[in-house]
């Protein structure tokens, strides 16, 4: 992102705030001139600062954009855009009432082969969304329950939004999941569509490397290998999801994707975590 904001046409990297200024100072690097403020506050203070990027853990993702939109910045959110869709609707309503563009940040929805591949499905019966990897210590923060970790909100958040983009809304939704210490590190689920069509969405924390979407149409089968991945050739998803928020911002034109669209997607992820408990 820092690279992708750098590079944008309508974007410059101002400052970024950090627990530890060392680290900032390590990934600013290649960036001289970007100012490394001590807290989220001085930065939320900044008057030079139009726009936030909010990467922080999936549980403060609504407490900073909201203060972020309180405090009159326009704010693009690390997807899961909040830990469920009463966080979501929270912070839609704080954009609201602040008069301020808040967008989920789901790159791959920018990348121009991943918008025909999806364009160009027609009569769709099944999709089958994909998603693993692993998460390789305990300390990582997709494995904290208090943070909002597991493989549902990390990368299943993907196989739903693909799912949904294709399909429109489930009717119903069936789900199974496998839970160490509280935390989803694998989960599946069956969703079905109107008209019967299904998806079948997997994710995984504790897999090998697994990104793959297949669509089952009337006609034939589609294939696209690695859909959630930044391909830069030449296109760089981040960039242009950058560019088109930076747009949204200059112009006050709505955001790409909007906060309906987030919503809906929490309230299906809502759905498969109740049905996929024990």
């Amino acid at each position: 992102m820092l690279a992708a904001i750098a590079e944008s046409d309508n974007g410059r990297l101002v400052a970024m705030a950090s627990r530890s200024a060392e680290r900032a100072r390590q990934m600013l690097e290649p960036h001289p001139g970007v100012r490394i403020v001590d807290s989220y506050d001085a930065l939320l203070a900044d008057p030079e600062v139009d726009a936030v990027y909010n990467p922080l853990p999936n549980s403060l993702h609504r407490e900073w954009t909201v203060r972020a939109l309180e405090a009159g910045k326009h704010v693009l959110c690390e997807k899961p855009i909040g830990l469920n869709a009463a966080e979501a609707e929270e912070m839609a309503a704080a954009a609201e009432r602040a008069g301020r563009h808040l967008m989920e940040a789901f790159m791959y929805r920018f990348h121009p082969a991943m918008r025909e591949f999806v364009e160009g499905v027609r009569d769709p019966i099944h999709v089958q969304a994909t998603f693993g990897f692993t998460a390789k210590h305990d300390g990582d923060i997709r494995l904290q329950p208090n943070l909002g970790g597991g493989a549902l909100l990390d990368v299943g958040c993907y196989t739903v939004s693909v799912s949904r983009w294709i399909l429109g809304e489930p009717v119903e939704v069936a789900a199974r999941g496998r839970f160490e210490q509280d935390v989803d590190v694998s989960i599946a689920s069956l969703l079905t569509f109107p008209g019967a069509t299904t998806s079948s969405v997997w994710a995984s924390l504790e897999s090998p490397e697994e990104q793959a979407l297949k669509v089952v149409t009337r006609a034939g089968v589609l294939t696209r290998v690695k859909p959630f991945s930044a391909y830069r050739d030449p296109h760089d998803p981040y960039r242009l999801m950058v560019e088109s928020f930076g747009d949204s911002v200059l112009h006050d034109r709505p955001v790409a994707i909007p906060l309906s669209e987030s919503i809906a997607n929490m309230r299906v992820l809502d759905r498969i975590a109740e049905a996929a408990r024990p």
